[in-house]
């Protein structure tokens, strides 16, 4: 098959004001490396896109792809992460991942929690500030964080707050420097998971649940340094076993595709309670949570790709599910 990677990278967003931690969720070269070398190696014909601008470009020159592996983040506005897979679908190219409506929710941990809760799933009491305080009926302490970001971004000791003043100061800073509404929620002081998931509607399945360990507040920095902050672990004792089942149940609600990654938070009695739904979950080789799961659950990063590409293929009728069975006693 002739296959298009889709992605951006830090590089190519040089020069347009955005700092380091803007950039934080754009892949680096090593991860595109990575996929190219394995699409090669199964027999593939492989396109560097790049991102959404190089994208459209080519679809208006008549180029085309029998599946492009989307993991274009995008830089600016809440459907950011949307963009790449509606343009494909204007053309009728399949793709790797979620549907443009799952990107744009899963985006919004606001929107994202209040489909979870109302279909029954645990996650904790929150509210959405985007006109001031006076929405938050929550008791304290709350946890804050910008409502439409991803890895960590905004995150760190001052998100934890114990009274109205600090609520304000939190609220304030994170609508400053992300230009977007704030999410405010009851604080979880249990243990953190992150579950993977591989697969799309009935058929998906978790890989694993991870414990993570962080000696900080697990947010930007940490995850940044996480060799130096972080320790993960696999579990499989009874609260691990409930943060999976929430977390594959939440998979299907959202209408995740083909693989992503689920965070969860503990309250003080010990029900994990649903955090976010990552469709795009990182995949650098060495360094990204889903690996770093699938890599203690036993498997290579070659087996996760492979699954990922199976599953698409499988839902799109493509015919990478006969290769299947390559990685399969990895």
């Amino acid at each position: 098959m002739r296959i298009g990677l889709a992605y951006d990278l830090a590089e190519d967003w040089a020069g347009e004001g955005l700092d380091a931690e803007d950039l934080a969720e754009f892949d680096a070269p090593e991860t595109i490396d990575a996929a190219a070398d394995f699409l090669r190696r199964s027999g593939h014909r492989v396109v560097r896109i790049g991102r959404a601008q190089a994208l459209m470009p080519l679809l208006a020159e008549g180029e085309r792809w029998d599946l492009v592996f989307n993991i274009c983040e995008g830089a600016r506005g809440a459907g950011r992460e949307a963009l790449v897979p509606a343009l494909l679908e204007a053309y009728a190219i399949p793709y790797v991942f979620s549907d443009p409506l799952v990107l744009a929710i899963a985006l919004h941990k606001g929107h994202t929690k209040r489909l979870l809760r109302d279909a029954g799933l645990p996650t904790a009491p929150f509210a959405v500030l985007d006109s001031g305080l006076d929405q938050v009926g929550l008791p304290f302490p709350l946890f804050v964080k910008p409502v439409a970001e991803g890895t960590g971004k905004g995150i760190d000791a001052a998100s934890l707050c114990f009274d109205k003043r600090e609520l304000a100061c939190a609220a304030a800073r994170l609508t400053a420097r992300f230009g977007q509404a704030v999410l405010a929620e009851t604080y979880l002081p249990g243990r953190e998971f992150t579950v993977g998931v591989l697969g799309s509607g009935a058929h998906a399945r978790i890989i694993g649940v991870m414990e993570i360990i962080a000696d900080a507040t697990y947010g930007f920095d940490t995850k940044k340094h996480y060799r130096d902050h972080v320790s993960y672990r696999l579990v499989e004792d009874a609260e691990a076993i409930a943060a999976g089942s929430a977390a594959l149940a939440a998979w299907r609600v959202i209408g995740g595709r083909d693989g992503g990654r689920i965070d969860l938070k503990s309250n003080g009695e010990g029900q994990p309670m649903l955090l976010e739904v990552n469709p795009l979950a990182g995949l650098h080789p060495i360094d990204s949570d889903l690996v770093i799961l699938a890599r203690l659950a036993g498997h290579s990063y070659e087996w996760l790709l492979e699954q990922i590409f199976a599953a698409a293929c499988e839902r799109t009728g493509l015919p990478w599910h006969e290769r299947h069975e390559r990685f399969a006693a990895d």
